[in-house]
């Protein structure tokens, strides 16, 4: 089954689905370029009022294509595109979109998951839902980019917690981090997301597009990076611990980190 992002429409909902089930949904490079191009072209379309975001079968995504990594991403140009173009372009897309969305998770919502979700308007899980971002056991830290909208999402400590701890939450302790609107049994995830998709859908378009705008605004990061420090974010290609951590994980075993 070839990795792809599926579109589906009922009426004004629009159903988008990570689909790469053979990898519990893992976001591969072509995947982050097609969902930019999908949410694009939804958030053009007038005649929608939501969109719903789910994975396909028993997962939301458990991160990005991590098999990609040692050939798309091996050096600061590539690294730039795949994080600064492909993967903050759709979560950019994803956030930006003019209608409402809604993430409907079940299973591993990690790494680039996380983001996905985090860039939607609302979250509604499984209680056996799991979320996390163990970067740091890969060795390498979350792009400027991406790290964001988790930031605006779940405020410095909780992100924190998250990126030096490598800790996966479960459902409930993310709700109670802010991570998540609401958490149901699992089997009613689907169910919930379109009933929020069909209450979000009889109410004003043009009043639920103006909130989304003004929400976003209100809360605008004020201090950007400079050119230097977006690329200090990539760094980590020349460490030997980021060799170590993908080798550890390829290897299937815990990695053996020096610091350098």
């Amino acid at each position: 089954m070839t990795p792809d992002i599926l579109l589906e429409r009922d009426g004004p909902i629009a159903t988008v689905t990570l689909f790469n089930p053979d990898k519990l949904n893992a976001v591969t490079a072509a995947m982050w370029r097609r969902l930019r191009l999908v949410m694009d072209d939804l958030s053009a379309d007038d005649s929608l009022r939501c969109v719903v975001l789910r994975g396909e079968s028993g997962a939301f995504a458990a991160g990005g294509d991590i098999d990609e990594f040692v050939t798309l991403r091996d050096t600061f140009e590539k690294a730039q595109v795949y994080h600064g173009e492909w993967v903050a372009g759709a979560l950019q897309a994803v956030a930006e979109c003019r209608h409402p969305t809604v993430a409907a998770i079940v299973g591993p919502c990690i790494g680039g998951g996380l983001e996905i979700a985090a860039a939607c308007d609302l979250r509604i899980a499984g209680a056996g839902a799991k979320f996390g971002a163990p970067i740091m056991k890969l060795g390498f830290p979350m792009y400027a980019g991406e790290l964001a909208g988790l930031l605006a999402l779940a405020g410095p400590a909780v992100v924190l917690e998250i990126l030096l701890e490598g800790r996966i939450l479960s459902a409930r302790e993310a709700y109670e981090k802010r991570l998540l609107t609401r958490v149901v049994a699992d089997t009613e995830v689907r169910a919930e997301a379109m009933a929020t998709a069909r209450r979000i859908a009889a109410g004003a378009p043009l009043v639920a597009r103006q909130h989304k705008q003004l929400v976003r605004r209100l809360t605008a990061a004020t201090n950007a990076l400079s050119a230097t420090e977006l690329r200090d974010n990539f760094a980590f290609l020349e460490s030997d611990d980021y060799r170590e951590g993908l080798a550890a994980f390829f290897d299937k075993r815990p990695p053996n980190f020096t610091g350098t």
